[in-house]
């Protein structure tokens, strides 16, 4: 990978910041052309450095009620069934992301639901309930802040 200046740094951190902002704007803020910022950002999505951009939505307003982090212990460790657990559990509905860890736990999955039962449907039908799990713990979230800056790493 090419080492990136201070310029592409800095268009990353407004990207980052938000996702939702126009090329206009990050060039007026690194102080480009918006076709050179333009051109900048299509190398950093074809260099694999932007992936995408997310919006951040109020959960609580479109039902889901409840968020937990779900720490799961697989009883074997091998790649298709590390792959294949990862795979379906992200394809549900309530799971936001799923973590692959080291440490005690495999897995941590980040779900919303709109309540307590659905919590624990999810967790019998979806997790406890597949011949892998050898452990689950959930742990209820009751608030989430997520940072707006950048880490940069040299």
């Amino acid at each position: 990978m090419r080492k990136l200046d201070d310029t592409d740094i800095a268009i990353l951190a407004c990207v980052f910041k938000d996702p939702c902002i126009t090329n206009k704007a990050i060039a007026s803020h690194v102080d480009l052309a918006p076709s050179s910022c333009l051109e900048r950002i299509k190398r950093l999505q074809n260099e694999g450095i932007i992936l995408g951009a997310r919006s951040q939505l109020n959960f609580a307003l479109l039902g889901g009620h409840i968020q937990a982090m779900v720490a799961v212990r697989l009883a074997s460790h091998s790649r298709d069934t590390v792959a294949q657990f990862q795979q379906q559990l992200v394809d549900q509905k309530e799971v936001l992301s799923v973590f692959h860890m080291g440490g005690e736990n495999d897995f941590l999955l980040h779900v919303c639901v709109p309540d307590a039962l659905h919590l624990r449907d999810f967790i019998f039908n979806q997790v406890t309930g597949r011949d892998e799990v050898v452990h689950v713990e959930t742990t209820l979230i009751y608030d989430h802040v997520t940072s707006n800056s950048l880490p940069y790493f040299e």
